[in-house]
């Protein structure tokens, strides 16, 4: 039963964050609060996804507008170079200007 939750809550994730449009990001907590968990929460879905999928994760970025460290080091830089690609710019501290970029689901 536990898992059949987790399943439908981990698509309810994915679901909002293939409403972001390219060149847009959103922020774990703001998604968390939308979907009814914890960023925490989002941070696991995300991580589930497996390696081809349709679910632009790299649109979820931490509250400062940044990307957040992960363990395997590489998939920072991955989702940098998507979001750049997408037309999202960075500062020179590496945040994202929340403003101009934010999605908050209208």
């Amino acid at each position: 039963m536990a898992e059949e939750k987790t399943g439908l809550l981990f698509q309810s994730i994915y679901t909002l964050v293939k409403q972001i449009p390219p060149g847009y990001v959103c922020s774990y907590g703001c998604l968390a609060q939308k979907v009814g968990c914890t960023a925490r929460t989002v941070g696991f879905a995300l991580s589930a996804l497996p390696a081809r999928n349709d679910v632009p994760w790299q649109r979820i970025v931490n509250s400062r507008g940044m990307i957040s460290p992960r363990a395997d080091g590489g998939r920072h830089q991955l989702q940098r170079d998507l979001l750049e690609i997408e037309g999202v710019c960075f500062d020179d501290t590496n945040r994202i200007d929340l403003i101009a970029h934010g999605w908050n689901f209208p």
